[in-house]
């Protein structure tokens, strides 16, 4: 081998090196509990709230409803139980 070969291996391993640090970085930046808090409440949203920014009303209206109905439903399974 050539001090050339040996010298374009050597950069060749460092840039690999350097591609696999930056690699790793964004992994544990993705793993990080913060970063996948924020993802999840961010696919929540979206299915609350539109790319304009507005409610989407046919996703709001459900919720609503099944919270209502089901406070009301133990509001009646507490009164018929006293």
């Amino acid at each position: 081998m050539s001090k050339t070969d040996t010298d374009a291996l050597v950069e060749e391993i460092e840039q690999i090196r350097l591609r696999l640090a930056d690699t790793v970085d964004q992994l544990v930046d993705q793993a990080h509990p913060r970063a996948l808090a924020q993802r999840a409440l961010d696919t929540v949203k979206s299915k609350f709230v539109d790319e304009t920014g507005s409610p989407r009303m046919d996703t709001i209206l459900p919720v609503v409803g099944g919270a209502v109905a089901v406070v009301a439903g133990l509001v009646l399974i507490r009164r018929l139980t006293r």
